[in-house]
């Protein structure tokens, strides 16, 4: 009885129906001749009430649901969920469908409603866009039914706990991988470019033919053999190519619900897997006061999984960030030339300068690449028209600050670093097609 008693609910017919009743009876008070008409309705719905209760309760397992998760979800993406609902009731009903999604997303009346006719099963999708990696938990699943008569309500609810990780944007990825293929390079603005010197590696030696670079003659191996012999080689694909994110307190700051570590995580997934159908060796190092999480670059099969698994466990701190420690770990870690992409932010020039040094002795033995933000939030509000004097000195100050932007990008580029300086929604596409442009340069 007790657990009727909890699946019990009254339908708004039902309260619409006795608020009708309770008027009728009020006015009977100075019109008695609307008091057994009222007495007939408030029967009436009795009986209604009865059997619509009966048909509803009548049935053990009325409603069948279940809730399908993808393994994982992709962070600031749109995820699909999917649930399965069957009707197994001989009449149609009234389904209200309520899903305890995850605390993360602040949520306590996520709900739909919709028809479902006699036996049928019906399949709804909904999407959720997590803005946090982590483990995300599902709550219960509940359904509240009604037949045609609308008077009561049944509650179904089933035992669906369920877990999901939310990982870096793999969507992301997929949505990027074509610009891997040179042939579709073109299309994103990148110019076949001749390529400045040659990175080579030895390939094989082979009898000399006319025609080939007498520079490459091997003359150990004319002497054992009696015969001209050349050195071949082929061209060096497999380049270090390195995304450095930095933890410190400056990549806390939120854009459109993502912070900007969020944004570096995905941008360095879609690059890691760029560079590493480009037949690179993609790695992965984090920084802030102490060297993270890092992992040597290699083009192995199980290296974008173990770039994946990195990524979805790092976090931001409140240091600040050390490029000296970041300057240390090349030197002792990084033998051969790489490209090294550092994801960071500078909100002013003195924060810049004083990490400038480390930039500077790094692009001695690497190809540097800084990358950081604007902040186009405070673009748009100093575009905006001022009224009042209040307003142009704080559009003065934010221009100000749009100004030291660029500035930065100015100096990094006059002492031979690349240079990104770009929105965080744009960020993925601009680093893809940076690192394509310095592939096709032949800095690597």
């Amino acid at each position: 009885m007790i657990h009727i008693l909890r699946q019990l609910y009254l339908g708004k017919r039902f309260y619409w129906a006795l608020m009708g009743i309770v008027l009728i009876f009020f006015l009977s008070f100075w019109f008695y001749i609307l008091y057994p008409f009222g007495l007939f309705l408030a029967c009436m719905m009795g009986v209604f009430f009865i059997v619509d209760f009966t048909l509803l309760f009548g049935k053990k397992e009325g409603i069948k649901a279940s809730r399908t998760l993808p393994e994982k979800f992709s962070n600031g993406d749109a995820n699909g969920v999917i649930l399965r609902i069957l009707n197994q009731y001989s009449f149609e009903v009234g389904l209200f469908v309520l899903d305890e999604i995850p605390d993360q997303f602040q949520k306590r009346d996520f709900g739909f409603s919709t028809q479902l006719f006699s036996r049928k099963e019906v399949e709804e999708v909904y999407a959720l866009t997590p803005n946090q990696r982590g483990v995300y938990q599902f709550g219960n699943l509940h359904l509240f039914a009604q037949s045609p008569i609308g008077l009561v309500v049944r509650r179904f609810s089933f035992d669906k706990n369920q877990t999901v990780k939310v990982y870096p944007s793999f969507l992301q990825m997929r949505k990027y991988e074509f610009l891997a293929f040179t042939a579709l390079k073109r299309e994103f603005g990148l110019k076949k470019q001749k390529r400045i010197g040659q990175s080579r590696e030895f390939e094989q030696i082979k009898p000399y033919v006319l025609g080939d670079d007498l520079r490459h003659l091997n003359w150990k191996a004319v002497a054992k053999t009696g015969k001209l012999m050349t050195n071949h080689f082929q061209e060096e694909k497999s380049q270090p190519v390195y995304s450095i994110i930095d933890l410190g307190r400056v990549m806390k700051m939120p854009f459109n619900g993502l912070s900007l570590l969020d944004y570096a995580i995905n941008s360095s997934l879609v690059f890691s897997n760029i560079a590493l159908k480009n037949g690179d060796k993609a790695g992965l190092a984090t920084f802030s006061d102490q060297i993270g999480p890092n992992c040597e670059a290699t083009h192995r099969p199980t290296q974008l999984r173990l770039v994946m698994e990195l990524l979805y466990g790092i976090q931001t701190g409140f240091p600040e960030s050390d490029f000296g420690k970041l300057y240390s770990w090349s030197r002792k870690k990084l033998g051969q030339k790489s490209l090294l992409m550092i994801y960071t932010n500078f909100e002013h020039v003195g924060a810049m300068r004083r990490q400038l040094p480390f930039l500077k002795a790094l692009s001695k033995h690497h190809v540097v690449l800084v990358i950081f933000f604007e902040n186009h939030i405070l673009e748009e509000f100093a575009e905006t028209p001022a009224s009042t004097l209040s307003e142009i000195v704080e559009k003065t100050i934010a221009s100000k600050f749009l100004f030291d932007k660029r500035l930065i990008a100015k100096e990094l580029q006059r002492n031979g670093i690349q240079t990104i300086l770009t929105k965080p929604q744009d960020l993925t596409i601009q680093t893809i097609n940076k690192y394509l442009e310095i592939k096709e340069k032949g800095f690597i």
